[in-house]
């Protein structure tokens, strides 16, 4: 079942952001409760995460942006996208893009935006069977 994160999901959901790129859990903090408590409040900012026999297996965040463009529709974007390692290949991440797709669609988006660093080439084709293509933009990232 795909659900909006909840306040108590913070450490599995920082434990399944291990299999994305992250190399340890940030320790309990003032500063990691008071963003996490901004995301959730944040009407904008969905962390959707999909949840299989009571444990998180895979998630993704969706931000909605308002834009002064395109008649003012605003746009979307999706962020770290993983599952768990044990569960991959089971349409689990697929249904998070789903409902992302379709937080978009009703927040009047008029695109809904990813970027990978991943090369291999069955994680490019996971994305294209989702919808998304890799011919219509040029993605550039500069690190801060």
């Amino acid at each position: 079942m795909v659900r909006e994160a909840q306040r108590e999901d913070l450490q599995e959901l920082l434990q399944l952001y291990l299999y994305l790129h992250e190399t340890a859990v940030p320790e309990q903090s003032e500063q990691l409760h008071a963003v996490w408590a901004h995301i959730l409040s944040d009407p904008m900012h969905h962390v959707l995460v999909y949840e299989e026999e009571g444990r998180l297996v895979s998630t993704c965040v969706c931000l909605i942006v308002p834009n002064l463009t395109r008649s003012l529709r605003p746009y979307a974007l999706i962020e770290n996208v993983v599952t768990h390692p044990d569960c991959r290949g089971r349409g689990f991440a697929s249904a998070c893009l789903a409902y992302a797709r379709e937080l978009a669609r009703q927040a009047g988006c008029y695109k809904l935006m990813l970027m990978t660093g991943s090369r291999q080439e069955a994680t490019l084709d996971f994305y294209r069977r989702a919808g998304f293509n890799s011919t219509d933009k040029t993605g550039f990232v500069q690190w801060l």
